[in-house]
């Protein structure tokens, strides 16, 4: 675990540290306008997300987490060492522009260089982000009930860890960075980057690698095509009726087999038995018209978190604001601290990281002992409760935000700096740590709470692949903020010129109608995903028994003895 952990504080340092301040690099020296950085920034968010589906297929099918980890690293690597190199070659970016004069964008070839750094770190991204979590997840036995049980500290441990390491980036980095230069304040995270891999490699022997299982998509695909194939086959009277084969499943099921449900019972004709359905020359089944139980049950488990992943995507939506207007909104207000020490605009995302490091260890340490005794689970609450109180808590952050927005628009018109743009208006930047603070807190229950439920209920065989999912829904969460500015930006324009996301004043916006937006929309979220937790069923589980394989295995919920 340590050599996995340190991967992990390398590797995000790197990461954070490439993207915390990466829209006042766009804005300063690349010159885009405002919408167009933050687009930027949350359509590379969204790819970088959208890319961890690829890594898991790679590393559950074939090349295994560990590999799939090792060159994923690699690549990322690549993207960043070109990133610096343009950060400190002029050649690579637009010549300063001074005072108030026009400043010249970037060329197409400066803007080529940045989106073929930007394309790799995705890429790069997409193998490290679903096997990292996995990959040190595997290193506890499900089979032994003394370590199963310590996967839920495990999920706890490494998202503290990763908060420590995204403190440092957003303070340290972030100051070398508007301070004393671009090419050390990235150069630093690219070493960073490289150390990691070293550290990770190091480790190998002492690692317990989980082998490929085969393609987990062909799988649910096999299911999906022999249940409609079998769609006017009568289903069968009895659930025992249905084809099981443990020696078919072994590879997939080391930890227990998923058992019959009785939800989405279409899918269970792809498990009724048939004479058409072996290979003539062997008892092999022909998998594209008769699957095991257990392989219907995967897929159902996949369509059954669906609903609660899509819960997940406007949590994200909301996040992604801390990285655009947020820092917009920090760059314009008083940052000093003293006369000669000024917080940089960036660096504010520290209060959202000590806020979710503190709920953290606050959580693991005193609110799951006080839940255990009223619940009596091992982790204290459900994930899906887990889950609830992160979308509640992110509610109230993006209506505290939209109130503050009104507090600092009240102190430009007061001081007569609504019309200058790049003034200092006289409002302490810690008005802004509420809702900085607030998305931690949110993020210390959701985000860990998504990440537990992906993988706890997916199929074991496929944990790289759900952990993908966690991934996907902020790549959706970053894609669809691009789609609520850019609409936002589009319909709130009057002829007046005024807009609630102009481009060059923030002062003459109407920020905290977005604000206030965002928060209507999470209100029906949350009331859409307690629905959804309500109807969801936790996947049955029948357990290897491994002090006494002659007994009978056991049946239970996934979620009895851990959630």
């Amino acid at each position: 675990m340590p050599f996995i952990l340190a991967n992990e504080v390398c590797e995000k340092l790197a990461v954070v540290g490439f993207n915390a301040n990466m829209i006042s690099y766009l804005t300063t020296q690349l010159h885009m306008p405002l919408t167009k950085a933050a687009n930027t920034l949350t359509n590379f968010g969204g790819t970088a997300s959208l890319t961890p589906l690829l890594g898991a297929f790679i590393a559950d099918a074939y090349a295994g987490r560990f590999w799939t980890l090792t060159v994923a690293s690699i690549i990322y690597q690549i993207g960043m060492t070109s990133l610096t190199l343009s950060a400190i070659l002029p050649q690579f970016r637009p010549p300063p522009c001074k005072g108030e004069q026009v400043c010249q964008q970037a060329t197409s070839g400066q803007l080529a260089i940045l989106y073929g750094s930007l394309l790799l770190g995705a890429l790069g991204s997409g193998g490290i982000r679903p096997c990292v979590v996995a990959f040190g997840a595997d290193q506890f036995d499900e089979t032994d009930p003394k370590q199963s049980t310590k996967t839920w500290k495990y999920f706890n441990w490494y998202y503290f860890v990763m908060g420590v390491s995204i403190l440092v980036a957003v303070t340290v980095l972030v100051y070398i960075q508007d301070n004393i230069g671009w090419g050390l304040g990235l150069g630093i995270p690219t070493v960073a980057m490289f150390l990691s891999i070293i550290a990770f490699v190091i480790g190998y022997p002492l690692y317990r690698h989980m082998d490929p299982a085969g393609s987990p998509f062909t799988r649910l695909l096999q299911v999906s095509v022999a249940a409609f194939k079998k769609r006017k086959l009568a289903m069968v009277s009895d659930p025992k009726l249905l084809y099981r084969n443990e020696e078919l499943d072994t590879s997939i099921s080391l930890g227990g087999r998923l058992v019959h449900t009785k939800q989405m019972t279409f899918l269970d004709k792809a498990a009724i038995v048939t004479e058409e359905d072996f290979v003539k020359s062997s008892q092999a089944p022909n998998l594209w018209r008769l699957n095991t139980v257990h392989r219907v049950e995967e897929l159902k488990s996949v369509i059954r978190m669906g609903p609660i992943w899509a819960a997940g995507i406007l949590l994200i939506t909301a996040y992604a604001q801390q990285s655009t207007f947020s820092l917009q909104q920090a760059k314009t207000m008083d940052r000093h601290l003293t006369k000669s020490f000024e917080i940089p605009a960036g660096s504010m995302s520290v209060f959202t990281m000590v806020s979710m490091l503190s709920t953290i260890a606050l959580y693991d340490r005193f609110l799951v002992r006080i839940a255990r005794r009223f619940t009596g689970l091992d982790r204290g609450i459900t994930f899906l409760h887990r889950m609830g109180i992160g979308f509640m808590i992110s509610i109230l952050a993006t209506l505290v935000a939209g109130f503050v927005e009104v507090k600092r628009k009240q102190a430009a018109l007061a001081h007569g700096l609504q019309d200058k743009a790049k003034s200092t208006i006289p409002i302490s930047v810690f008005w802004l740590v509420p809702q900085y603070s607030l998305h931690g807190i949110a993020e210390a229950f959701m985000a860990i709470g998504h990440l537990e439920f992906f993988y706890d209920q997916s199929p074991e065989s496929m944990r790289s692949t759900a952990t993908a999912l966690f991934w996907t829904s902020i790549s959706v969460g970053n894609y669809v903020s691009t789609l609520l500015v850019s609409l936002v930006h589009k319909f709130s324009a009057g002829p007046d010129e005024s807009n609630w996301l102009p481009d060059n004043n923030l002062n003459k916006g109407k920020l905290e109608y977005f604000y206030w937006l965002l928060t209507g929309m999470q209100v029906v979220n949350l009331l859409y995903y307690i629905c959804c937790a309500k109807l969801y069923t936790y996947k049955p589980i029948q357990v290897h028994s491994k002090d006494n394989e002659s007994e009978e295995d056991g049946v239970e919920l996934a979620n009895a003895s851990k959630v």
